[in-house]
């Protein structure tokens, strides 16, 4: 793993350069992250203007820091947060950390803005029901899918490089292809609009992160697919190289 960090920490040319960041959960997997980026910003590869942790937990493992006065905790459930900052404070330069483990927060905020803009339209939270063609895919109880190109247990905190450090070979795949490749078998049976993707990257000392502007951005795509009124499926996934969860967003005919 220090291989890993190491190399990705040599390809960086410039401090990676950010407004807010906000960190999805303050549990070990957070408290992490914002200890990652804490080092970067020490060491002049990193800048922002607020470190956000969102948390219920006051008490939570990432509300203590080394360096006093880095990070900001809300304490706050993560979709009133998100209902909330996206609305009204998210802008270009803003990004999101998520966590491993979270539910998949961004469909689910996509799901109440569409409910939102049609009150009087059907909107379903459906299963996705068309495998990815992953050697992992599972179709969950709730109807998502999550789905991952490794059969094998990856190390902690891969940051997914170019050459796989499990197999040792070039990584000749990416998880926003096979939810293209899905899109296309879905669209045999139903009306389907193009997937709407937030792509994690691994940007500075192994954290992965996408840009809230992403995220406003397949709010308008959702507005877009669904303005003709006709019934149309939106596939959303929050995805990295390897990895990802699958929703299925269905707006009924207006």
């Amino acid at each position: 793993m220090v291989g890993s960090f190491a190399s990705a920490h040599a390809t960086i040319e410039a401090p990676a350069r950010f407004r807010d960041v906000v960190i999805v959960g303050g549990g070990c997997y957070g408290s992490f992250y914002a200890g990652q980026l804490e080092k970067a910003r020490s060491r002049g590869l990193a800048s922002w203007r607020r470190l956000i942790i969102v948390d219920r937990d006051p008490s939570c493992a990432g509300a203590g820091s080394d360096m006093p006065g880095e990070r900001e905790l809300v304490v706050r459930d993560w979709g009133t947060f998100f209902d909330e900052w996206l609305a009204a404070e998210a802008g270009s330069g803003d990004v999101i950390v998520p966590s491993p483990l979270m539910p998949h927060l961004m469909y689910e905020w996509l799901v109440r803005r569409a409910r939102a803009r049609w009150p009087g339209r059907e909107i379903v939270m459906a299963a996705v029901d068309a495998p990815a063609g992953t050697p992992y895919d599972m179709l969950a109880p709730d109807g998502r899918r999550y789905v991952s190109f490794a059969d094998w247990l990856c190390p902690t905190h891969c940051v997914e490089p170019a050459i796989c450090p499990v197999t040792r070979a070039p990584r000749t795949w990416e998880m926003g292809d096979a939810a293209a490749d899905a899109v296309r078998r879905m669209r045999r049976t139903n009306p389907t609009a193009d997937p709407v993707l937030f792509t994690c990257r691994h940007r500075v000392f192994g954290v992965g992160m996408f840009d809230a502007a992403a995220v406003l951005g397949g709010d308008a795509a959702v507005a877009e697919a669904g303005a003709p009124g006709s019934a149309i499926d939106v596939l959303v996934g929050t995805v990295s190289a390897c990895h990802g969860a699958f929703g299925l967003l269905r707006l009924g005919a207006s």
